[in-house]
């Protein structure tokens, strides 16, 4: 097998832990399309209901380059805001891939503020190389959707309270 890469990316945030873990993993299924509505046509959970071992499908958008992906739940520690998760399956990325595991942690930062820390691992398929540039887009577009959330919390700060 190829040798797997690993990244960890982090950015400060303005709002608290707890309402970024609410509404980022409890909660990505309804809030993710809603606001992400050009690119995620839906989320749904096709196991589970979102505790460890549910598996939760990404569909996206027609003209997207990708059309789904599947997550299965490995860990979510709801007291200290952490949660890993596995990429399985997808339509187009399984035949470079034999998975992507996810951690992601919460912490508090500054007043009312947190740091939210991603920690990814990819692990290709024998003979195939992971470029660097492939990891960074699927790294700005992780940071993309954290800051979308972020926005529509500092403006909605009743929400996931």
């Amino acid at each position: 097998m190829g040798e797997p890469k690993s990244i960890t990316q982090s950015f400060v945030a303005q709002v608290t832990p707890a309402r970024m873990f609410k509404a980022l993993i409890l909660d990505s299924h309804n809030i993710c399309p809603k606001l992400m509505f050009s690119s995620i046509k839906s989320i749904e959970y096709i196991e589970g209901d979102g505790e460890v071992g549910s598996i939760k499908q990404i569909n996206f958008t027609e003209g997207s380059s990708i059309g789904y992906m599947k997550h299965r739940i490995d860990m979510l520690d709801k007291e200290n805001y952490m949660c890993k998760y596995t990429f399985i399956d997808s339509d187009i990325l399984m035949d470079r891939l034999e998975y992507i595991t996810y951690e992601v942690k919460f912490e508090g930062h500054g007043h009312g503020g947190c740091v939210c820390k991603i920690t990814s691992e990819f692990k290709p398929k024998e003979g195939v190389d992971i470029k660097d540039i492939d990891i960074e887009l699927g790294k700005d577009r992780a940071i993309g959707m954290y800051e979308v959330v972020e926005a529509y919390l500092i403006a909605h700060h009743h929400d996931y309270t």
